[in-house]
């Protein structure tokens, strides 16, 4: 089997992982004192190297027993969906700017579980779909009980005030069931009336509306809610194509708010310039050669799990591209494999570690894109 789709997805994170180190070192040492300069450095490696064991220790064994211990997947989403519900308990969560999305681990430090949660998801629906393969077109089995496991998940992180996560998941997800083959009749309007709730709450919501609004009109809302994406823009001005410099940006001197996290990206921009372009030309080979490891797998599970894999990286990752370039509406979601956060970088290596080893492990499919499954054909879209 050829290992170039596999490849290219690695490579690609390699040089993720390559630019984000680069650009964490510039950016934080700036956010620090003298005495813990740095600081942000050594975690960001530590954390890489712990996703990194990972990745190989996932990508070694045969994702196809993760599908035979159907009660370890459950449970490993039980267990997820309780730890975000345990931040609704006050006093349980670590609050950072309004928003308590952290847990204390005492002598590990905080974690977002949200981000076990992202792939405790795809794991689980990926593995009713599994088990239910011939139940794909039936309403309960092929559609509502895989929407309960996506709604109560994405669920608890939306009312957690993360909607772009929340949102990113659901997109996902439902990429994942569409993908399965479920009646479009099913999910279309599901679709229509999760959008209209989602909008409700975001107009309910003060700081989203007026994100929403600060988005329509930049100029006007430079100085208060739309004053990082405005900043941003600034940014990629200053770097223009060729950059300023490594080191040389200007906005990470206290103008840019999170500079090292959800807007890393314009300081690639600012001091980088052209090298945003290698930026998104990885996460489109990540997407594309995912894409094609799905398609090379001749089982449902494994099949779908690659598409989840795949899109729980990616649609973040565009949808924090969209953000700092003044695309889409202010979300605060990190780029992966590039922003500082150890929950999301040991995760979404992880997943990459999995990825890997459903390619490693599948074989060509050379007929057509149908799987066989108890001499019957298991229709999927892709």
């Amino acid at each position: 089997m050829p290992h170039r789709n596999a490849i290219i997805v690695c490579l690609s994170v390699a040089i993720l992982l390559g630019i984000g180190i680069v650009m964490l070192t510039s950016t934080s040492v700036w956010i620090e004192s003298e005495a813990t300069r740095y600081t942000h450095l050594k975690k960001q490696a530590l954390w890489m190297f712990v996703g990194l064991i990972g990745a190989w220790w996932l990508g070694s064994i045969d994702y196809r027993v993760i599908r035979k211990k159907r009660w370890i997947i459950y449970s490993a989403f039980g267990v997820s969906t309780a730890l975000l519900a345990a931040l609704y308990i006050p006093g349980v969560g670590h609050t950072v700017n309004g928003a308590t999305r952290w847990l204390k681990i005492p002598g590990v430090g905080t974690f977002q579980p949200s981000e076990f949660t992202k792939v405790a998801t795809v794991i689980a629906i990926a593995a009713w779909f599994a088990h239910y393969q011939s139940e794909t077109k039936n309403f309960l089995k092929g559609f509502v009980f895989p929407s309960i496991i996506l709604g109560l998940s994405a669920g608890l992180i939306f009312f957690e005030k993360d909607m772009g996560t929340a949102a990113s998941l659901g997109a996902a997800g439902l990429c994942m069931i569409f993908v399965a083959g479920v009646r479009l009749r099913y999910i279309l309007p599901s679709v229509v009336a999760a959008s209209y709730v989602f909008w409700q709450f975001v107009q309910a919501d003060e700081n989203r509306s007026n994100r929403i609004m600060a988005f329509l009109d930049l100029e006007a809302h430079k100085l208060g809610y739309g004053h990082q994406q405005w900043r941003g823009l600034l940014a990629f001005g200053n770097g223009g194509f060729s950059g300023s410099g490594i080191g040389n940006g200007a906005e990470k001197h206290g103008y840019l708010p999170f500079s090292h996290t959800d807007f890393i990206f314009p300081m690639i921009g600012e001091e980088l310039g052209w090298v945003t372009f290698i930026v998104v030309l990885c996460f489109v080979g990540y997407t594309v050669f995912g894409f094609m490891i799905a398609i090379r797998v001749n089982d449902i599970f494994g099949r779908l799990l690659a598409i989840g894999l795949t899109t729980i990286i990616v649609i973040p990752a565009m949808v924090n591209i969209g953000v700092t370039t003044a695309m889409l509406p202010n979300t605060g979601l990190p780029l992966p494999f590039v922003s500082y956060g150890g929950s999301n970088l040991v995760i979404t290596l992880a997943s990459v570690g999995l990825l890997v080893s459903i390619h490693s492990r599948s074989k060509v499919n050379t007929g057509s894109d149908s799987l066989t499954v108890k001499g019957g054909l298991i229709d999927t879209r892709i």
